[in-house]
């Protein structure tokens, strides 16, 4: 059996580690607009429209995957690429989000490219911003 090249291609996404996996899959659903794919009571499938992110809650003791608000620090940055990316903003800006970065104009390689930030109560970082730089440089 032979598999075609979009099967064969890798899938990225990633798994957000939360102190509280409920209170995240409502958090995201409430704020972002996430659908839900599967929950598994600590563990929860979530997308932005056909871009799945995943939730798993810190295991204690398992000292290498902790929560951000655990440890006080983030080292990734989830970034988002939609048509309003003010809309997102503020949409999680009203649900609790903080440091949260106004968008705006970033002169880049492709030409004008609009994105600001925020951080969510889970202490996890994104950046949201317009579909520039995707139309640039499309998927192969």
């Amino acid at each position: 059996m032979t598999m075609s090249n979009a099967a064969a291609r890798p899938a990225l996404s990633v798994m957000l580690i939360v102190s509280d996996a409920a209170a995240a899959v409502s958090w995201y659903t409430k704020a972002l607009g996430a659908g839900q794919l599967w929950d598994l009571d600590g563990v929860a499938g979530l997308h932005l429209d056909s871009a799945p992110f995943f939730l798993h809650e810190a295991v204690p003791g398992k000292n290498q995957e902790p929560s951000p608000t655990d440890v006080g620090l983030t080292t990734t940055r989830i970034e988002v690429f939609v048509d309003a990316p003010d809309d997102l903003i503020e949409r999680a800006a009203q649900a609790g989000a903080t440091d949260v970065e106004p968008v705006t104009e970033h002169d880049a390689p492709w030409g004008p490219h609009r994105q600001g930030g925020f951080t969510d109560p889970f202490g996890h970082r994104w950046s949201v911003g317009d579909r520039t730089p995707l139309e640039r440089f499309p998927r192969q």
